[in-house]
């Protein structure tokens, strides 16, 4: 990887993020509190596929689509007689830094065929994510950090908004945390409803998963992991231990999901 390459598609910019976020709102027809749609409802303008094994752009087999005025993930049989491990992820085509991010998803239909078990109603929003680009041709997940999005079994618990960190850490309490996913505090999602999650982001300071309302998980001091191979790359790239901005994808990790809302709400440093 030769050291011109930036962790942050946005690097390459003289102008700083913060005052070029402000104009992408003015640009891009906020509401009358400031949110902006990332998501047109009829296209992906805007969004790029990254599916492991297959080049940046490459939208195989359909994956991401638009129907129905919603963003879907989907595993048609003839591209995916078996899941394969080709985790995808679409990238907006801007980062950001300082934001609060409200989408609205659910899950529908049956895993497809050797997805794995944890991935069961399993996808993700990544955030503070690398660039595409700078990922390889068999890169699973983007270094990033990423809010877990689970659906609920009949019975028992089990959380969404969760955190995971593929090729980072958080500090919790003021103390460095590493484990690779921790759970949320928020109640149980079952079936096909629509669940809303907002993530406020504030740079490298703290980023907090809401839900109606209700913080269910914070932490602070989002940086790259320096023992995860696709990490050491970018820091030998010249990336900042620290990370304040980066990009935003969903996933697709073998779990059918629609995502009705995709909205942005830019904030002041």
């Amino acid at each position: 990887m030769k050291a011109s390459i930036r962790i942050l598609r946005g690097a390459r910019r003289a102008l700083p993020l913060f005052l070029l976020a402000a104009g992408f709102s003015v640009a891009h027809g906020a509401d009358a509190a400031g949110w902006v749609s990332l998501f047109n409802g009829k296209n992906l303008d805007g969004w790029t596929p990254k599916i492991r094994y297959h080049e940046l752009g490459d939208n195989y087999g359909n994956t991401f689509r638009v129907a129905d005025g919603l963003l879907q993930v989907r595993y048609d049989p003839a591209a995916y007689p078996n899941y394969g491990e080709r985790y995808g992820h679409l990238f907006y085509e801007k980062p950001f830094s300082h934001y609060r991010l409200r989408v609205e998803y659910r899950f529908v239909g049956e895993q497809v065929a050797g997805g794995p078990g944890w991935a069961w109603r399993n996808n993700g929003i990544m955030i503070h994510g690398q660039a595409p680009e700078t990922m390889a041709k068999d890169q699973d997940f983007p270094v990033s950090i990423e809010v877990q999005l689970l659906g609920g079994h009949e019975t028992g618990e089990r959380s969404t908004a969760n955190l995971c960190t593929p090729g980072t850490n958080v500090e919790m309490e003021g103390k460095l945390h590493t484990p690779h996913c921790t759970n949320s505090t928020s109640k149980t999602y079952r079936g096909d409803q629509w669940v809303t999650v907002e993530i406020e982001v504030r740079g490298n300071e703290v980023i907090k998963h809401i839900i109606d309302g209700e913080v269910v998980l914070s932490y602070e001091k989002p940086q790259l992991d320096p023992r995860d191979a696709s990490a050491k790359k970018l820091i030998a790239a010249g990336a900042p231990l620290m990370l304040s901005e980066g990009t935003i994808s969903l996933q697709s990790e073998s779990a059918p999901t629609d995502f009705r809302k995709i909205e942005i709400l830019v904030l002041d440093k």
